[in-house]
């Protein structure tokens, strides 16, 4: 299995746990959903860090239409997942105009998605951080009594 391979959401229960529990955004050229992995997900998947997976809906085109879009999106995913560090979950859902766009229109619309969910995951890792050590500080403040 190459290392690329690591990356990918293979399960269709991840993917509606993403739909379900994450956020959905636009990008110009797509759709993107994210779910930072809680430790249930993280014990089913084989890395630890971020996972993509891609859905190209039949309204797309033909088989050999939605494969096409499917292989430039692996690419532009697979030159900006580096981006990522965060151990979030990403589904991309292009659009039509995704067909037809520049190579690097895409790749520069998927690393501008990168960027914001590193960025949003961050900003809930600090937050969950800042819940523990509050509660922390209120369990101790109780026992001193």
């Amino acid at each position: 299995m190459t290392p690329s391979m690591n990356f990918r959401l293979r399960k269709h229960a991840d993917y509606q746990r993403v739909y379900k529990v994450g956020r959905k955004q636009f990008g110009r050229q797509m759709a993107y959903f994210f779910a930072l992995r809680d430790a249930e997900a993280s014990g089913r998947s084989e890395t630890t860090g971020p996972r993509i997976g891609l859905t190209v809906p039949k309204a797309l085109g033909e088989a050999v239409t939605r494969n096409r879009i499917k292989r430039r999106l692996r690419e532009a995913v697979r030159a900006a997942l580096p981006l990522l560090g965060a151990p979030v979950d990403v589904v991309l859902h292009p659009r039509r105009s995704v067909l037809e766009a520049e190579f690097a229109l895409i790749e520069r619309e998927v690393q501008t998605i990168f960027r914001s969910v590193q960025a949003a995951a961050e900003r809930r890792v600090s937050e969950l951080a800042g819940q523990a050590s509050e509660a922390s500080k209120q369990v101790g403040e109780v026992r001193t009594r």
